[in-house]
């Protein structure tokens, strides 16, 4: 498709968190209501800037994410539009209840944003690595759970959550990620999965920064003659079970990557779907299960296979070659 970034470009220096704060600071001048809350995370989440421009706006609550949750859940009900920006690991575990109840059980409008999610903490091992957080928030009902590719995607994501009035858990990484997008001139909308690349031999389903890694292994594998589909998965939940099962049915082979354990995230979600509709084999990669060894985000994927050279030859595999 023309709107995926195919060939390499020189190397994006904008991390999604640097995106995401910018794009909220731009929307909440004109919108009061717009509030970020943090947990001693303003630089981690980039929103130093933020906390400079608007003072009124931001609430900083210290490392008590049990109480971030819950204050921004008393916003939500007084009419506010709070984001929370927290660290994925801490996040999605230390106020997994207040989660379940505060925010999703109570419908209040509350943005959770897990920063420097998956393995973006790599040296500091299990205790901050967040590979749960998927299977976690996405079996919380009433909650949705979304995931941008790139910067382009970033910004795109967070201007649809502004008027989006579902509770949201959206997980970034720390760092820049290479584009999956060429610009920003395309349509995003939540619950609706974008075709990156055609193809009808296989498919390839992604999410986060693993979509690039799709985009890279379709490349290489249409070099060969081997026409393989990507699905960009920004949405985890609802997931596009339309795409899934249209992608089934026309490729016959489904291979699933992400920056999460093996069990409950993206390759659990469409394996649900493809089981229950049109069974076709499909190949899940992800983190085994067992703590992720530590290192940064390239050596750690590389570790798992998550690599166009694994990738290719699982696809080839698949394909009976």
């Amino acid at each position: 498709m023309n709107h995926a970034a195919l060939k390499k470009k020189p190397g994006n220096n904008i991390a999604n968190r640097k995106v995401i704060s910018d794009t909220l600071l731009h929307l909440a001048k004109e919108n009061k209501d717009i509030l970020v809350l943090t947990s001693d995370s303003r630089g981690s989440a980039s929103m130093a800037p933020f906390a400079d421009a608007l003072p009124d706006q931001l609430v900083e609550v210290g490392i008590a994410e049990q109480n971030l949750v819950g204050i921004a859940a008393g916003l939500a009900a007084s009419g506010k539009k709070p984001f929370v920006a927290s660290p994925a690991c801490f996040l999605s575990m230390r106020s997994i209840e207040q989660i379940k109840v505060d925010i999703a059980y109570s419908r209040t409008n509350v943005k959770l944003i897990g920063i420097s999610g998956g393995v973006s903490y790599g040296a500091l091992g299990m205790s901050h690595h967040s590979l749960q957080d998927l299977a976690v928030t996405r079996a919380i009902p009433d909650l949705h759970v979304m995931m941008p590719a790139d910067r382009h995607e970033a910004k795109k994501m967070t201007e649809a959550l502004v008027d989006y009035h579902t509770p949201v858990y959206m997980r970034i990484g720390r760092n820049p990620v290479e584009d999956s997008y060429i610009n920003e001139d395309y349509d995003f909308e939540i619950g609706k999965a974008v075709t990156m690349h055609e193809g009808n031999d296989l498919t390839i389903i992604a999410s986060g920064e693993t979509v690039r890694i799709a985009l890279d292994t379709a490349c290489l594998l249409q070099s060969e003659g081997i026409g393989c589909r990507v699905l960009n998965m920004h949405t985890i939940k609802p997931l596009d079970e339309m795409a899934v099962i249209k992608a089934a049915k026309e490729t016959a082979r489904i291979i699933t990557i992400e920056e999460h354990s093996i069990y409950g995230g993206l390759g659990s979600a469409v394996s649900e779907v493809i089981s229950q509709n049109c069974p076709v084999p499909v190949k899940i990669l992800g983190i085994p299960d067992e703590p992720a060894i530590t290192g940064n985000t390239k050596e750690v994927f590389e570790h798992y296979g998550l690599s166009v050279a694994n990738v290719s030859t699982i696809a080839k595999e698949m394909m009976g070659n």
